[in-house]
């Protein structure tokens, strides 16, 4: 299994909140409240951001060892871990809501019989596509 550490940079506000981001991840920003939804921000918005660049086929940044002077003063600096194996997984497993028209009176049948569209579209699309368990 593969992991990441990342250095990220938490700014503090004067409200107490910090802004994070990652030197290594451009664009890769994210906000939290305070100090420890700030730190599990970090892993969410690094995960998230890998694992987009992944699906776009963009290659992985290696992670730094030092920051520069501008990144460090005045802002706490902490390794954040990911875990993108995991990540990919989860989001590939993620179910996701997608629209679809009937004629109305197969609806109806369809309500009557108590069909569960979701197994349903599902199971079909599996047959259909041809995919084999090792697949899935």
């Amino acid at each position: 299994m593969q992991n990441l550490t990342y250095l990220a940079v938490f700014e503090p506000s004067t409200d107490g909140s910090y802004s994070i981001y990652f030197p290594d991840l451009p664009g890769c920003i994210s906000v939290g409240s305070n100090l420890e939804e700030a730190a599990r921000m970090a892993v969410e918005a690094a995960s998230l951001h890998v694992y987009s660049m992944e699906c776009d086929h963009e290659e992985i940044p290696i992670p730094s060892v030092n920051l520069s002077r501008e990144d460090t003063e005045g802002n706490i600096v902490m390794p954040v871990t990911i875990h993108p194996d995991l990540f990919r997984v989860k989001k590939d497993n993620e179910r996701v809501k997608t629209n679809i028209t009937l004629p109305a009176w197969l609806k109806r049948i369809a309500e009557e019989n108590k069909v569960n569209y979701s197994r349903l579209l599902e199971t079909a699309l599996i047959d259909y596509l041809q995919i084999p368990m090792s697949g899935r």
